[in-house]
């Protein structure tokens, strides 16, 4: 059962009795949930100016335009479009003085008896924070994880009420809308994995720093967006598509570290070569490599996506802390190969039983979910500067019992070595980069990529002196 509806209800009254807000609700695919929950509050005549749904395809193409995908980002600002501006053609020459109009919109798949997929959508509301001001806007894509339909409904009207709530009662915080949302909901019913602000009230919102807000507060376990700072949903950038992460602090990016992103990416095109779609590379840090003293600085975090969108690849942020939950993750999204690029210090982590000691199938069930859809490492030799042992895929040894498994993915290709461009690169250390940018020391510059050298020394970032 969904928890505390009566509280849904009381945030719809609150809004059908807020004189100054007046609008129109355009569902598609899931009823009309959200319009629902406003009549069933009692008192929607003064907030309601309109409900409609355009299930046929034919006729939401006329209405709306032609589209390719129906549950998509486009198909929803194509809604949003719409109905705001014929709301304000049609209502703001007699009412527009008083009136603070908005246009909430929704296009969502649930589960039917034809698919047993997740239910998925996209919400959104385009509203006027006074009368006559310019609008402002937030769009998000949902999952819904109940397995019955009538569940999922459900769940999409109360985060329907809660969005609309949160941005009339709540705004311009937008972290505080963020943690609104899903009130009344638990993260067995929903999972928020994007959300977008813009307009006016949002202004001085960084939508990078809204996706952190995302995970950190439990709605999704990753989030992400391009190098331009905007907001991708996981399907829009991976359907059908190979993948590779790098995971790290990139506290700063170091050329150690663009060297192993680029033989990655060689190495991975090469082994993806089929004439399917060009592989996506994604930057990826979790919220424990932001996590100090239980705290996350959301400056330093600012700081760090600020050098990682300079080498001009989406950045993933998640609360992965094992490889294989990610990878079962990016499973939902791509039945294409996966690559995971590190260094081979990290194999000695993820060949260690203990790490999986939480995972149903310990060691073995976690590999096996690490390994699907010829999922590959990709593996940058790791240097011991105090004895000058250099590490491999193909010399390490891990436990004892495990070396015939090491031995089957290597003959099998799940292991790839990668030869770096320049061996003393292996010497690079971040955290020594990181204290001689700090402290002004001459040539650490020559030890990241120009790029980043520039954009440290243009915004002073990681405490560099000006």
């Amino acid at each position: 059962m969904i928890p505390n509806p009566a509280n849904v209800q009381q945030r719809a009254l609150r809004i059908n009795l807020d004189a100054k807000r007046y609008g129109t609700f355009a569902e598609i695919g899931a009823g009309q949930e959200v319009a629902r929950c406003f009549f069933r509050a009692g008192g929607a005549s003064g907030t309601v100016a309109k409900t409609m749904s355009a299930y046929d395809m034919a006729v939401s193409d006329a209405i709306y335009g032609p589209t390719e995908r129906y549950v998509s980002r486009q198909r929803l600002c194509a809604m949003l479009d719409h109905e705001f501006n014929l709301l304000l053609e049609r209502l703001d020459r007699t009412r527009g003085d008083r009136t603070a109009f908005f246009a909430f919109a929704n296009t969502v798949a649930t589960s039917s008896y034809k698919t047993r997929n997740d239910g998925h959508g996209w919400l959104g509301l385009r509203f006027q924070a006074e009368p006559r001001q310019a609008p402002s806007e937030v769009i998000l894509h949902v999952r819904l994880l109940d397995k019955e339909a009538e569940r999922q409904q459900e769940v999409l009207g109360i985060v329907g009420v809660n969005l609309i709530h949160a941005c009339f009662y709540s705004a311009p915080d937008a972290a505080r809308i963020v943690r609104e949302l899903l009130e009344g909901l638990t993260w067995e019913h929903v999972e928020v994995d994007l959300i977008r602000f813009a307009g006016p009230v949002f202004a001085g919102v960084d939508n990078r720093l809204m996706a952190l807000q995302l995970v950190q507060c439990g709605h999704t376990e990753a989030a992400m967006f391009r190098a331009d700072g905007e907001a991708v949903q996981w399907g829009e950038l991976l359907h059908k598509k190979p993948a590779l992460v790098l995971r790290g602090s990139f506290r700063p990016v170091t050329l150690a570290t663009l060297d192993l992103l680029e033989r990655a990416q060689t190495a991975f095109a090469a082994d993806c070569r089929s004439g399917g779609a060009d592989p996506v590379t994604l930057l990826e840090m979790t919220l424990r490599h932001l996590t100090t003293d239980d705290t996350i600085d959301h400056a330093d975090y600012l700081e760090r996506v600020d050098m990682l969108c300079a080498l001009g690849r989406p950045v993933l942020i998640s609360n992965f802390r094992r490889l294989h939950r990610l990878a079962s993750y990016l499973a939902r999204y791509t039945n294409q190969p996966l690559g995971l690029a590190l260094g081979a210090s990290k194999l000695r982590e993820i060949f260690d039983e203990s790490f999986y000691n939480e995972t149903e199938g310990g060691l073995l069930g976690g590999l096996g979910h690490l390994f699907r859809n010829r999922s590959r490492l990709y593996v940058y030799p790791s240097l011991d500067v105090a004895t000058g042992a250099v590490t491999t895929a193909d010399n390490f040894t891990g436990p004892p019992a495990l070396r015939h498994l090491l031995a089957h993915l290597r003959e099998n290709g799940c292991l790839r070595p990668l030869e770096p461009g320049r061996a003393e690169l292996l010497r690079l250390r971040s955290h020594d980069v990181l204290a001689r940018i700090r402290a002004g020391a001459p040539g650490w510059s020559d030890e990241v990529p120009p790029a980043i050298a520039e954009r440290i020394r243009a915004r002073r970032l990681l405490g560099c002196p000006g």
